[in-house]
């Protein structure tokens, strides 16, 4: 690998060899591009994350497609360029320094042509000369891949309930809460359903608990098979479940109510409490447009209560409120 000179113009030659040599030796992936943004180290851990030689993009301004399919400003090519202020729209930016010669912070998720996709974190720093005038940006690199999918796998977790992979009652209750604020925002009715197995405890008793969660994943994939991509369906407490539909008017849900009570009877899980020996649902339906001073409690009461109505009729039907919002 090639050496170049970044250093002032006041340290000797062996001074600035060494310092060269220093930056391709750190076990830190980094690169450093002139004011041209032209690159003028590429080290060897640079080279270890990316697959890609230092031959290959020393003296060029292709960096970029050691990281990206499409071309795409680097954090140093942003400082050298003096848009800094484009970072936010390009990546996730974690730090910014305000003052003369700005460090720039970021991570982002990099579909790297050679090494796959990794999720990176990097920092861009200007280097000056004695007259302070900008000569070069290092940028270092850090592979955060592990991190970020543990993360993730984490965040799931929190949101997933662990019997039939639905959202769990943490997710709907935020889920629910944005949605009636972007109801509100643009002015659309929100729908949601309340799904309850029937007769579920006298099942899980006769057959039980193995039984009765065999039960709940089956049920818990039938609901879920009749959603669209924004809706959200979450395993409310024990046999209950519960089904957000944004922008879906009463007449919508009730179509989806139906689908639903249909799929879970076509399952044909065996039971014998039930009028026609099968595993069946009961739902309730409301829908609201959402208004300074509604709540988005008052949507659930209704669900709940055409619920409760569903049960009283004789189960295994759908229910909706007496009449459907203006």
């Amino acid at each position: 690998m090639s050496t170049t000179t970044i250093l002032g113009a006041d340290g000797g030659p062996q001074e600035r060899i060494f310092a060269n040599k220093l930056m391709e030796m750190l076990a830190v992936p980094a690169f450093v591009l002139d004011t041209s943004c032209r690159v003028m180290i590429w080290n060897r851990a640079c080279e270890r994350l990316t697959g890609v030689p230092a031959d290959e993009v020393l003296g060029t301004s292709e960096h970029w497609r050691s990281f990206y399919q499409d071309q795409r400003p680097t954090l140093a090519d942003l400082l050298i360029q003096n848009r800094k202020d484009e970072a936010p729209a390009l990546y996730n930016v974690t730090e910014t320094d305000t003052h003369c010669g700005a460090q720039l912070c970021a991570e982002s998720w990099c579909d790297m042509p050679r090494a796959g996709r990794r999720y990176l974190a990097a920092d861009a720093s200007p280097v000056y000369d004695d007259q302070q005038r900008l000569i070069a940006v290092v940028e270092t690199l850090r592979d955060m891949t592990d991190e970020k999918l543990a993360q993730i796998a984490l965040e799931q977790l929190a949101t997933r309930d662990g019997l039939t992979g639905l959202a769990n009652r943490r997710c709907f209750d935020d889920t629910l809460q944005a949605e009636w604020s972007r109801a509100m925002r643009q002015k659309q009715p929100l729908s949601l359903l309340m799904v309850d197995v029937d007769n579920f405890k006298a099942y899980n008793d006769a057959n039980g608990h193995l039984g009765g969660d065999e039960c709940l994943k089956r049920v818990a994939q039938a609901v879920a098979s009749e959603m669209r991509a924004n809706d959200l369906v979450a395993r409310y407490g024990g046999e209950e479940f519960a089904v957000i539909l944004p922008n879906q008017s009463l007449k919508g849900a009730a179509i989806v109510a139906e689908r639903i009570r249909s799929r879970v009877e076509q399952l044909s899980l065996p039971s014998r409490f039930a009028r026609d020996g099968r595993v069946t649902v009961s739902i309730g339906a409301a829908t609201a447009i959402a208004a300074s001073g509604t709540d988005a409690s008052q949507l659930v009461a209704t669900a709940d209560a055409a619920l409760y109505r569903a049960k009283h009729m004789g189960r295994n039907r759908i229910s909706l409120p007496t009449a459907e919002p203006a």
